[in-house]
């Protein structure tokens, strides 16, 4: 006879899985829109400023290869009485992170110069009409600067000639898989250093209740969501039937030294910055070679380029304004 008030558990094999996948930036299309769009008087950049400024601080390596090179070019620019130290750095900082510079020029009555201030190319646009840019804040009301009052330096682009583009564009990738890696490996070690796991049962249990306790208590463990994590009751199975499989262990443990590696190393291509410059350890024996030599070639390879589009400036402003000091190191190794 049939006890109704207690009926008998009917064990059925189900899989139920935690967690839910999260989205990531991927790909260079993000970034760039190949064409100038316009907005009321001004156009916008040929790509997207707001996520290039958030990618200034994604990873230490492309961080550290802009802020070399702004250091060193600071480093041999003579200040002068209408050109500050702070306000050049700006303009070289904006003119490394999104390829374009602006001065705004400042005169009295008579028209002569009396000062030069950098402005942010995150909020500068160049006019529709030739020779005018704005000042665009989506706070407050656009400016527009007086017509010839603002000095543009780029790079030219392929595609357009209104605003340069990052080289360092093209290794958005390496850029984000760095960080990528960075964000996975904290989470490993904040969900209780492991990186998933299965948790196998074939053990019949007494009461379907047990079932959906473990169940929850799988859902509810430290770090869900970091995770995929899975829980399977296969009823009447083999010995040992309780298992826990991790999952991605061994490739959490194995992978994640040469993804940081290969994504640096094309960071660094990507800015053509020596490694010994930015004081990244070798991995070899041999190390990275002459820390001078490689200096040396990276500045007249790399900042000489940079430091004759800064002079260029002069000639628009009628006056020797930009000057700058001879590389020591470069001179020495010459010697």
């Amino acid at each position: 006879m049939t006890d109704i008030t207690n009926p008998p558990i009917v064990h059925k094999p189900f899989m139920h899985h935690f967690g839910d996948p999260e989205p990531v930036l991927e790909g260079r299309a993000m970034f760039e829109y190949g064409y100038c769009p316009t907005f009321q008087d001004w156009y916008e950049y040929p790509y997207d400023i707001d996520a290039v400024a958030k990618l200034f601080r994604a990873t230490s390596h492309h961080t550290s290869a802009l802020v070399t090179k702004r250091n060193v070019i600071t480093s041999l620019f003579k200040p002068h009485a209408k050109l500050n130290r702070r306000d050049f750095e700006s303009l070289v900082t904006n003119l490394l992170v999104f390829n374009n510079g602006f001065l705004h020029i400042k005169h009295n009555r008579l028209g002569d110069i009396t000062q030069l201030k950098s402005r942010l190319a995150r909020k500068t646009r160049r006019g529709v009409k030739e020779g005018e840019y704005w000042h665009v804040d989506y706070y407050d009301n656009p400016i527009k600067y007086k017509k010839e009052e603002v000095i543009h330096i780029f790079n030219p682009d392929i595609d357009q000639e209104l605003y340069g583009i990052p080289d360092y564009l093209s290794s958005v990738n390496a850029i984000l898989l760095n960080e990528s890696a960075t964000l996975f490996r904290r989470k490993y070690y904040k969900n209780g250093a492991h990186a998933g796991y299965i948790l196998y049962l074939s053990d019949a249990l007494t009461r379907q209740s047990d079932v959906d306790t473990l169940e929850k208590a799988v859902k509810e463990s430290k770090g869900a969501g970091n995770f995929k994590n899975l829980f399977m009751y296969v009823p009447n199975g083999k010995p040992d039937g309780v298992k826990v499989i991790p999952l991605a262990e061994v490739a959490a443990k194995d992978e994640f030294a040469n993804i940081k590696i290969a994504s640096r190393d094309d960071q660094l291509a990507g800015h053509r910055v020596p490694p010994q410059l930015m004081g990244i350890v070798p991995n070899n024996t041999g190390g990275f070679g002459d820390v001078q030599k490689a200096a040396e070639v990276f500045y007249y390879n790399e900042l000489v380029p940079i430091l004759n589009m800064l002079t260029d400036i002069n000639d628009q402003l009628g006056e020797q304004i930009i000057q700058f000091n001879e590389y020591n190191l470069a001179q020495t190794v010459s010697k």
